[in-house]
């Protein structure tokens, strides 16, 4: 959810769907868990400052309407087990939404790995969550340099579809190396669902509930391969933008998406 990035909007509308019945699941190495985050605590406590940081503010970049806030209405506990990042319908900042943006930059980066989380979509016109990740050395070196993964995007008015892209020099915005999921029989906003890469040196392969779907390899890019650093994790529900369009009056608020948690393990 980088400035200009979401020009990939047109790509992902032509982009293939991969229909949940036809994906292979592959065989999975062994995985060590080291990090996770599973949102345990009572109801309306701030995620662990330990794990996740926050972006305050608004013009991303990508036309989105909302502010992000740093306020327990926007990004709390649910005293569920689970992270409610909501966005609501109301003046702050400036703007006529509010929601949330965290980010584990400077507290846990890294290369290589299954990165997972188990979360429930929102739904409704206009509504766009993301899990995602972008290079350690986005700060020096700039977007789309330090490279993007997209692990699950989302359009609030499909509600069976979720899409994974891979970004860096020469395949950003409507160049990403992108695929979409088509959820038969259900919908992405009635239930959990376990959205994952596994990411070695050589390729990034997209899974929804264990079921493979999407992979970039090495050699796939039409510019350099720009995974090979270490990585910070995203999540974020924004209001509004070049992906999605503007919410609707049917649009409902207040919308969250559930986190039930956030895990991520090396190989071996």
């Amino acid at each position: 959810m980088t400035a200009t990035r979401r020009r990939l909007a047109l790509l992902l509308l032509a982009a293939p769907i991969v229909a949940c019945g036809s994906v292979v699941t592959g065989p999975a190495p062994d995985w060590t868990l080291v990090w996770s985050d599973e949102f345990d605590g009572p109801a309306g406590q701030r995620p662990n400052p330990a794990n996740w940081v926050f972006d305050i503010g608004t013009g991303w970049g990508n036309r989105q309407l909302e502010f992000d806030t740093d306020r327990p209405e926007n990004v709390s506990l649910d005293g569920e087990g689970n992270l409610a990042i909501t966005a609501r319908r109301e003046s702050y900042g400036g703007s006529a939404y509010t929601s949330g943006r965290i980010k584990t930059q400077g507290l846990f980066e890294q290369a290589y790995g299954r990165f997972e989380a188990r979360i429930r979509l929102p739904t409704g016109q206009g509504i766009w969550p993301a899990f995602w990740m972008l290079g350690s050395n986005f700060a020096t070196v700039g977007w789309p340099e330090c490279g993007e993964i997209d692990v699950m995007e989302y359009r609030g008015q499909e509600p069976t579809i979720v899409h994974a892209t891979a970004h860096g020099p020469g395949y950003s915005a409507g160049g990403g190396l992108t695929s979409r999921y088509l959820l038969t029989g259900d919908r992405f906003d009635t239930g959990f669902h376990e959205f994952a890469i596994e990411w070695t040196d050589e390729r990034i392969v997209w899974f929804v509930d264990g079921q493979r779907y999407h992979a970039v390899d090495r050699d796939d890019p039409p510019g350099p391969w720009v995974f090979d650093h270490p990585f910070f994790i995203l999540l974020n529900v924004a209001v509004g933008g070049n992906f999605v369009g503007p919410p609707s009056g049917s649009t409902p608020f207040p919308q969250s998406m559930l986190v039930d948690w956030v895990r991520v393990y090396r190989a071996g």
